[in-house]
């Protein structure tokens, strides 16, 4: 294969975030494939209401088709379009049709094309086939030409491998300067402690623990709490819940609080080397960062110098009572000058190629 590729993405969404985590990463990594050569289109769903809550407008650097979740005929329309490709990519957590998809982009493979599986929720994915030696994954693995992931780290990788993976390589989450960068402080968004993710069943035992225990002990203190399904959910009186906030205020949202809180989904967190892409957003607005412990961390950033590390909600109510706005900036600045050395979309996309046997196109990290 030569540079200036055509490569197609079945994936949940790239111009919605909407119960959808992935979306900026879909979108930092493929906007950097784009300023490299390739082409890309992105085929996703009409699924969860995301298209009635998009981010961003069909973008210039990737084509958007969008097929319906109603039944299979425009799915398979899309696996023709996508057969002319020289790289097909299955991501995880479509939500719709993904074992159709993950066994027809095998049967779609040209000899002289590669089909990925790109894993954005890897742990979730092998405690699953491990769970059950009859799941139809567990079979697929070891036809994909390789398996990509969002984290996960050598236990990861091993696991993959183990079960008949031929490749696997993560290409982490990371900062798009374009697109995540400080911002003036918003008055709607000015507390001392925010926390942005969806309620999850492997997050919530962590939100209290590491959120609302903080927010309980700190009443003299303000708190904000984003994203989807809280609604209906008991929290102390000291916690502002926003629901989904949209990328565009995402700035705002981490430039505006004296720190901003990591939580990592249980599974994530017990393998390890799986950060969110929130941690790098808020490290691109030179926020101060606190994070939930996990193997790794010090791969992308260095306790105490560039992120505060917590052990459990006792830690975080510390740090937030100590805290200063002097040591929160320093902390937020150095996060900041960290990513843009070396953990940007550009240098992800960099490692891509690398894994995809490529000449990489640029070295200009920006």
């Amino acid at each position: 294969m030569s540079d200036g590729l055509d490569i197609v993405f079945f994936g949940s969404s790239l111009v919605s975030a909407y119960w959808n985590g992935a979306a900026t990463y879909y979108r930092g990594i493929i906007r950097q494939l784009h300023a490299r050569g390739h082409r890309v289109t992105f085929y996703e769903p009409n699924a969860w209401d995301r298209q009635a809550h998009r981010d961003i407008e069909d973008p210039s650097w990737a084509r958007v088709v969008v097929y319906s979740s109603q039944n299979t005929d425009e799915v398979y329309q899309c696996l023709e379009q996508a057969r002319n490709a020289d790289i097909i990519v299955k991501t995880s957590g479509v939500g719709i049709f993904d074992e159709l998809l993950e066994k027809a982009v095998l049967a779609y493979r040209r000899p002289d094309s590669l089909v990925i599986f790109w894993d954005v929720d890897a742990p979730a994915t092998l405690e699953r086939v491990r769970a059950n030696t009859e799941d139809y994954f567990r079979q697929l693995i070891g036809k994909y030409d390789m398996i990509l992931t969002y984290g996960g780290g050598e236990p990861v990788t091993n696991a993959y491998m183990a079960l008949g993976a031929r490749q696997c390589t993560p290409i982490y989450n990371a900062l798009d300067p374009s697109t995540h960068y400080p911002v003036a402080h918003q008055p709607e968004f000015v507390c001392r402690c925010s926390f942005l993710g969806n309620r999850l069943p492997d997050r919530e035992a962590r939100v209290d623990e590491f959120l609302f225990k903080a927010a309980r002990s700190l009443k003299e203190h303000s708190f904000i709490l984003g994203g989807n399904g809280w609604q209906d959910r008991d929290m102390p009186a000291n916690v502002k819940y926003l629901g989904h906030v949209y990328t565009k205020d995402h700035n705002s949202l981490n430039s505006s609080s004296l720190a901003v809180l990591n939580i990592s989904r249980e599974s994530m967190a017990s393998y390890g080397y799986s950060p969110a892409t929130r941690v790098f957003e808020a490290a691109g607005a030179a926020a101060c960062i606190i994070t939930d412990q996990w193997a790794g961390l010090d791969y992308f950033f260095e306790p105490g110098r560039e992120i505060l590390a917590a052990r459990d909600g006792l830690d975080v109510t510390k740090y937030l009572t100590e805290l200063t706005c002097e040591q929160a900036g320093k902390i937020g600045t150095a996060a900041l000058r960290r990513v843009l050395a070396e953990h940007t979309y550009a240098h992800r996309a960099s490692l891509l190629e690398s894994a995809l046997g490529l000449p990489t196109r640029s070295r200009t990290y920006v």
